[in-house]
């Protein structure tokens, strides 16, 4: 009885690598490629991580004015003239 049990499990255990091995390495092999009119849905507003300018710029406002400084909401660089 202890063998069967052994054995099923081990069969069990078989069965979840290699599917959890097939299901891990097809992912990198469908690669989705942006079809040119599919393009247009990417460029729409709400795609944007910003969204609305005035809401971002005002969200922004908000942050500054919260945190008493202005500025590094941009790319930022070292001092050192090399951004």
């Amino acid at each position: 009885m202890k063998s069967r049990l052994n054995r099923m499990f081990k069969k069990t255990a078989c069965l979840l690598l290699v599917g959890g091995s097939v299901l891990a390495t097809s992912g990198c092999s469908l690669i989705k490629v942006v079809q040119p009119w599919e393009k247009g849905n990417l460029a729409k507003p709400a795609m944007t991580f910003e969204g609305d300018k005035l809401e971002s710029r005002y969200s922004e406002h908000i942050y500054t004015s919260r945190e008493a400084a202005s500025g590094g909401a941009g790319v930022g660089g070292g001092g050192c003239g090399c951004n």
